[in-house]
């Protein structure tokens, strides 16, 4: 089994499924993917807001676009029987936590019953060789203690966003067993968040929501400046998946886990005002930070993974720190403000990122 680098020739000509390919992490997905010269299509809803990673890069994309929402179980099991995946990288999400409280029930519909439906489909195919279904690190019952989580730990969740990826964990293993306990094919679950890099915009995220005040030349609101997190270049968790299915493809002994965390090596403690001083500073604002103001919901004030599984079994490590991490997000929004090639920019990254792997 090759472990800790992705292989081209595992990748070329294969057929793959690749779900939210229009959000942040999954158009860095579709422009890696294709890079490999993989067959992918993708499945996802129009992209969010005026401006968007997908759009800046459709061109430079070799793939297919199905344009749906996951919820729609006859579309989504027609664009699954078109495409006949042998590999399936599902993270099409209702990813917000903010936005989960003012819409509990489509987040619930989406994260649970949106990859419920996928895994019927998937059921009923016969060249399916793995999927990976991608959850969240916040999955866990955190509890605030400052614990970093291992996979074995208890599932729970406060909020409807964090529950509902919890969930989706259960529903997961369970269809594993019962609908693929006759299938060659292998199914698992990858933990990855506080994910930062070029091309997110999304609302109510500390890094599109800095490059936003800077624009405008002004400071950001945050909501909770202590609060910690796992954080990590985009690059570390989509390697972490792709790497996570071509070896299960591998997997004859079905020997890996079913479910695998993916963070930063480096636990210690970045605030979120940390990062947002370190960025603001980058982008030519001096100014501190400020508070929001007014009734927030309540967020964790620590939060981190125990990734050394995933470093064991897949020989997976990351490869940019904090500094680095936050440099190359920073590179990437600067280039956007000054109008440069940015399909040319997120790949020439992926080509950076991908040299380290290979070392």
């Amino acid at each position: 089994m090759t472990l800790g680098r992705l292989n081209a020739d595992d990748w070329h000509g294969r057929r793959v499924l690749l779900t939210g390919h229009t959000g942040f992490k999954g158009a860095w997905a579709a422009l890696w993917l294709s890079k490999l010269g993989a067959k992918v299509t993708g499945i996802s809803l129009v992209p969010e807001g005026k401006i968007s990673l997908y759009t800046s890069i459709e061109d430079s994309l070799n793939i297919s676009s199905r344009i749906l929402d996951i919820r729609d179980k006859d579309a989504l099991d027609q664009a699954v029987q078109d495409c006949d995946p042998e590999f399936v990288l599902h993270m099409a999400a209702q990813a917000l936590v903010r936005r989960s409280y003012r819409q509990p029930v489509y987040t619930y519909e989406t994260n649970v019953m949106g990859t419920v439906n996928l895994l019927d489909s998937l059921s009923r195919l016969s060249n399916l060789v793995a999927a990976v279904m991608v959850t969240s690190d916040k999955v866990y019952l955190n509890r605030d203690d400052g614990k970093a989580f291992l996979e074995v730990d208890p599932l729970g969740g406060d909020d409807p966003y964090s529950s509902s990826k919890a969930a989706c964990e259960i529903a997961v293993a369970s269809l594993s067993k019962s609908l693929f306990q006759d299938s060659a094919a292998r199914i698992a679950t990858a933990r990855a968040g506080n994910v930062i890099g070029g091309g997110d915009f999304s609302e109510d995220r500390l890094i599109p929501d800095i490059w936003r005040a800077a624009e405008a030349g002004e400071p950001v609101t945050l909501r909770y400046p202590n609060a910690t997190r796992p954080w990590q270049h985009v690059l570390e968790s989509v390697s972490g998946y792709l790497i996570f299915l071509q070896a299960l493809a591998q997997d004859t002994k079905r020997s890996l886990p079913s479910a695998l965390n993916f963070g930063p090596a480096d636990q210690a403690a970045i605030t979120v005002g940390q990062v947002a001083a370190e960025v603001q500073s980058a982008f030519g604002i001096e100014e501190d930070y400020s508070l929001t103001s007014g009734h927030q919901p309540p967020e964790k004030t620590s939060l981190a993974l125990d990734a050394s599984l995933a470093r064991q079994t897949l020989d997976w490590q990351t490869r940019w720190d904090a500094p680095t991490t936050l440099k190359k997000t920073v590179d990437w929004y600067k280039a956007f403000s000054d109008s440069q090639d940015i399909a040319a920019l997120t790949l020439s990254q992926i080509e950076e990122y991908e040299s380290l792997i290979h070392e």
